[in-house]
């Protein structure tokens, strides 16, 4: 007689079955309904496969489309039963790697030639096909050395390997099969849908090139890139989605409007032409006019330093390959720094401190460099060098909420000046941690206290924090409903310890400092890429590198042209003039390619008056004004920046 096991289901009822029930028994005995919608479960918080025994007591929760982990198991699932297309269109193809991701899914391939447009038509409408057959996704365990025999013998070193470094010290390892005239067999942890009938809407997107595990020392691969949802519908939606990101490329519009380049000499190193510098630094010194009158002290610190400096804060350890290293002239190993914190702890132990000063708030905007693979490099939004808007602030515990709460503000002021929303998100202790569990419990509970009394709407990741201590997250939403992180609160215990970073408390003793790691914008360049796609390169007139351009209609006209743009420009304004001998139209279309937020046409009436024709990028002709009066609506519209408005 089978032992029995306890199931604890969400609503807190409990059930007994035998034990090796399948978790679709679960289901089905809990509602037909479910047990058709059902796609995985949660047994004891894990993923598993419907068809997973249960051998003990434990809680169960059914995960259906409506599940928040169901999208991610779905589109790996799709990415299965994408190489399951390829493998059975190309034989003798070795199968890489196939997550889901935020957007969708890829998976790679090492193929003899590269595939081509017409090839992904093919592996779709295979894909498709497969799909309608219904085919089950089995789960089998085979003995760790008798998988990787068999996957040998097929040509598929690539699996040997990946079952060696995830399955040490295991005995059997996990396979899954889509069973069709040609069984596809792939080693995989799992869990996946119970059929392939459960994939309905799906697309394929493009190929790339890429390397096994990023490395371009490894083989060459083929990457095919794909999107899945559970509806035609919101597929429908992402993939308009796709076609108006293609328009809002920051690589595309940076060329376009002239605002950066890139060199092969200089691989991942943004060349910022004199417009996109303008851009660069009205950012820079916007976040200075944040950050100085808040109590923030501008501070720079050196680029390069000695590995001694990163051993201590831990990065020649876990993180020298991300790090550009030298030589220095008396044979000392240095490296660039890839971040600014090590350098702010130095500077901060420098002096003593009295509990007094606190918070010490330091900010800096110097280069930094991180040594990424040349695979992975994409325009401004993964590069190896670039600046962030750095802060650190040094405080005592029993200042962590006051000083969050502050932060909070700020994160929203700048974003409501963006016209961009956020949503933040507080992460907490992750399941490997250093320090004590009452420091994390306190820290975490004065976060929640921070984004309550900022009046803040929060979601928890849990287990999401840094090692080192909880942190607030940020995901901005841009104006096609993308969402990118980028500004972060993270509080540190554990560099104040291995710097001995203190202060002198109100007793006369001294006491243990926390530092709080902040960025708003994040990295300079990740965030222009960011606000170009956002406002499609329209940018608002604070931001915009040229505000306002004068057109003469001809050539006598020019006189009065430069002096009207002199005094805009003596106003404080970027102005151009446009000289060319072309006509007025022709300008006026050009200046709107360029994105231009204001054209100013004067001709024979404006030079007899002395007043403008006032033309909007996007709202067309606005009528005569005095140049005073235009003077005075652009400086209302740069101080009230967040009632700019997006637009193409």
């Amino acid at each position: 007689m089978s032992q029995a096991v306890n199931v604890t289901l969400p609503d807190g009822s409990n059930r007994s079955v035998p034990a090796g029930t399948p978790v679709r028994d679960i289901a089905e005995g809990i509602s037909p309904n479910l047990a058709r919608a059902a796609l995985a479960a949660l047994v004891d918080g894990k993923l598993v496969d419907l068809a997973y025994p249960l051998q003990r007591d434990a809680s169960v929760r059914i995960v259906t489309d409506k599940s928040p982990e169901a999208l991610a198991l779905y589109r790996h699932s799709t990415a299965h039963l994408l190489a399951a297309a390829v493998t059975n269109l190309f034989p003798g193809t070795q199968c890489g790697i196939g997550p889901a991701t935020d957007e969708g899914f890829f998976y790679d391939f090492i193929v003899e030639r590269p595939f081509v447009p017409e090839d992904l038509e093919a592996i779709e409408q295979k894909m498709k096909e497969l799909a309608q057959q219904d085919l089950v996704y089995e789960r089998q365990m085979w003995p760790r050395e008798e998988a990787k025999a068999f996957f040998a013998k097929r040509g598929e070193p690539l699996k040997v390997q990946l079952i060696d470094e995830k399955t040490e010290g295991q005995k059997e390892v996990s396979c899954y099969t889509i069973k069709d005239k040609e069984t596809f067999i792939d080693f995989c942890v799992g869990p996946h849908v119970p059929s392939t009938g459960k994939l309905k809407a799906f697309k394929l997107l493009n190929t790339s090139n890429a390397y096994w595990k990023g490395d371009a020392k490894n083989a060459p691969m083929q990457r095919i890139y794909g999107t899945a949802f559970f509806s035609e519908k919101d597929l429908k939606a992402h993939l308009t989605q796709i076609e108006e990101a293609k328009k809002r490329d920051h690589r595309k519009l940076g060329r376009e409007l002239g605002l950066f380049t890139f060199h092969p000499w200089a691989p991942g190193a943004a060349f910022w032409q004199d417009k996109g510098t303008t851009l660069y630094n009205t950012l820079a010194n916007y976040m200075r006019d944040v950050l100085l009158p808040n109590g923030y002290v501008e501070v720079k610190t050196p680029i390069i330093y000695n590995k001694a400096l990163w051993e201590i804060s831990g990065h020649w350890a876990h993180y020298r390959q991300n790090m550009f290293q030298v030589h220095g002239s008396e044979g000392e190993d240095m490296a660039l720094k890839a971040m600014n914190c090590p350098g702010h702890y130095l500077l901060y132990a420098s002096d003593v401190h009295s509990y007094r000063e606190l918070p010490i708030r330091f900010h800096e905007q110097t280069p930094l460099h991180r040594n990424e693979l040349a695979g992975v490099l994409s325009g401004l939004t993964r590069v190896r060098q670039f600046s962030q808007d750095d802060g650190h602030c040094f405080v005592m515990p029993e200042q962590i909420g006051g000083e969050v709460e502050r932060l909070l503000k700020l994160v929203r002021r700048v974003y409501d000046d963006l016209g961009m929303a956020f949503q933040p998100k507080l992460a907490t202790r992750p399941a490997e941690y250093l320090g004590d569990k009452s420091t994390w419990d306190q820290a975490e509970a004065q976060l929640r206290s921070a984004l309550e009394k900022a009046g803040e709407t929060y979601t928890v990741d849990e287990g999401g924090g840094n090692f080192y201590g909880p942190k607030i997250d940020f995901d901005v939403t841009d104006a096609i409903g993308r969402k990118w992180q980028c500004a972060t609160i993270q509080l540190d215990y554990q560099m104040p310890e291995r710097f001995d970073l203190k202060y002198i408390g109100a007793d006369n003793t001294e006491h243990r400092v926390v530092v709080i790691h902040r960025a708003i914008f994040g990295s300079f360049e990740r965030f222009i890429a960011i606000l170009i796609e956002h406002y499609a390169g329209a940018f608002p007139l604070w931001l915009a590198p040229v505000q306002a351009i004068v057109l003469p209609i001809s050539d006598r006209h020019l006189a009065y042209a430069a002096s009207v743009r002199d005094r805009l420009v003596a106003a404080g304004l970027r102005a151009e003039l446009d000289e060319r001998q072309e006509k007025v139209n022709f300008k006026i279309r050009e200046a709107q390619l360029q994105k231009i937020p204001y054209m100013l046409v004067v001709g024979d009436r404006e030079a007899a008056e002395g007043t403008v024709a006032v033309r909007e990028r996007s709202g067309g002709d606005k009528g005569a004004s005095s140049i005073d009066s235009f003077l005075a609506s652009a400086r209302e519209e740069i101080e009230h920046k967040g009632k700019a408005t997006v637009s193409a």
